[in-house]
């Protein structure tokens, strides 16, 4: 793990983050032909796709809902048992977040509020080929369900012998999912954003997948909702004297094993530490059966900050704004209100970052890169639209309307003014307005006299 050693005033830099930023243009090019090709030619661009890349393509994208119920009874009974654990409590969660419509009534009668609406139709994309990810397919659908999308569809590709992991279905049938697809990579999300002969256009997709799926999910961006574009996973440590080094090992290679090209942050005031945690890795490592993933994040992505102060090290945290923060510190929970930037916060030894990964309910689907500076964990709200509701009485626009009518002037939008003039004088005792003409003429004579003069600001650079 590289060493950045802060002294006396200094603080931790971006450039001293070495993060890679945007997503490589050839994987932009690439996806984006894709998706291209999807959106022109339908289900024949995505079967030739799902050949090329996943090496597997079922007869029918669509998976029998037969198939999906009928995996609950094909996995384990202790999964199941411990699938339900997360479903409940991950629900519990978010059933918390829901928003409601709201309105409020000032005494001229005007009524003002907000109208929440749940998006028509999400997908849910989860990664699959090599790996099973059961978590997630709970994690992006149960927030889609409890905001009350009414159509939720999972895109997961198939593995090389082209069947699908019952783990995965068994997941997306306790989810409530309500169409499972066998399809992957940049052409799902390009199926899923413009529609095919035989896969749904959905009004938002949200997930994790490789950086060809991010770069995809950038690009429909605007023309469908996404929930964000990820990058590999990281996890950042802030950990004084009082840390287990064991612990923070531990921790740093749960994240490390994830991907090499996972990063792992540990950010301690204690100068010791480093070197305690360094040969515990050293120990641990070496059980692992994803060593070598694990070694390879950890060398190559893998950051110590040792700072003179605690203050140094926070602020050196909040810069990272990492996707995982855990708080391995004395009186932890201290400390929450002075951290600003971060997607999750474990706060105190007892609170794994893998707890959160499965079962303790909150999201597993994070901001990273940094993204924590301006972006949420996946939720509810994700799925909620919210349109203003404006409903204004007579005598609330007579109160307001000569305001607008001021402010029309000052942009020169005459028929702003007029909207709105007209209506005062309707207001004002008149029956209805016969004459166009001569309705414009009463509501404008005092509305818009004359242009308004536009003061000049100085020039301030001489």
């Amino acid at each position: 793990m590289r060493t950045i050693t802060l002294t006396g005033d200094q603080r931790l830099q971006q450039t001293d983050l070495d993060r890679a930023g945007a997503l490589p243009r050839q994987i932009m090019d690439a996806s984006q032909a894709i998706v291209d090709d999807v959106r022109l030619r339908g289900d024949e661009a995505v079967r030739e796709y799902c050949l090329r890349f996943d090496g597997a393509c079922p007869d029918a994208f669509r998976v029998p809902d037969s198939i999906v119920k009928g995996a609950l009874d094909m996995v384990d009974p202790e999964f199941l048992t411990a699938l339900r654990r997360s479903e409940r409590q991950i629900r519990e969660f978010h059933e918390r977040e829901r928003e409601q419509s709201w309105f409020t009534t000032r005494e001229d009668g005007t009524i003002l509020g907000v109208k929440v609406t749940p998006v028509p139709s999400a997908a849910v994309y989860v990664p699959g080929g090599r790996a099973q990810y059961p978590s997630t397919v709970l994690m992006d659908t149960i927030p889609a369900k409890v905001a009350g999308v009414p159509r939720v569809i999972m895109v997961t590709p198939p593995q090389r012998d082209g069947s699908l992991s019952a783990y995965t279905l068994a997941a997306a049938a306790l989810a409530g999912v309500d169409e499972v697809y066998a399809v992957g990579g940049a052409q799902a999300i390009g199926a899923v954003a413009y529609g095919t002969e035989s896969i749904p256009k959905v009004a938002k997709v949200v997930g994790p997948g490789n950086a060809y799926v991010a770069a995809a999910k950038r690009y429909v961006s605007g023309d469908i909702g996404i929930d964000m574009v990820a990058g590999p996973s990281e996890v950042c440590v802030l950990a004084d004297a009082t840390a287990d080094p064991a612990i923070v090992a531990a921790d740093l290679m749960a994240q490390a094993e994830h991907d090499p090209l996972a990063t792992c942050y540990l950010v301690t005031d204690a100068p010791e530490l480093p070197t305690l945690v360094t040969e515990a890795i050293e120990v641990l490592v070496s059980q692992s059966p994803r060593e070598d993933i694990t070694r390879t994040s950890l060398s190559d992505k893998g950051v110590i900050v040792v700072a003179e102060t605690l203050d140094a090290a926070i602020d050196a945290v909040d810069l990272i704004a990492p996707e995982h923060l855990e708080l391995h510190c004395a009186d932890a929970f201290s400390l929450l209100g002075r951290i600003h930037n971060a997607g999750a916060i474990f706060v105190g030894p007892w609170s794994s970052e893998p707890l959160g990964d499965y079962v303790a309910g909150p999201n597993h689907t994070l901001p990273t890169g940094g993204t924590a500076l301006f972006s949420n964990p996946l939720g509810v709200y994700d799925f909620q639209k919210r349109s203003s509701v404006i409903s204004y009485t007579r005598e609330g626009l007579a109160k307001d309307g000569p305001a607008v009518q001021t402010l029309a002037q000052a942009e020169g939008l005459w028929s702003h003014a007029l909207s709105v003039g007209m209506r005062l004088k309707l207001a004002e005792g008149e029956e209805r307005f016969d004459d166009p003409l001569a309705a414009c003429e009463k509501a404008m004579k005092t509305a818009w006299p004359r242009k308004l003069d536009t003061p000049g600001i100085p020039r301030l650079n001489g």
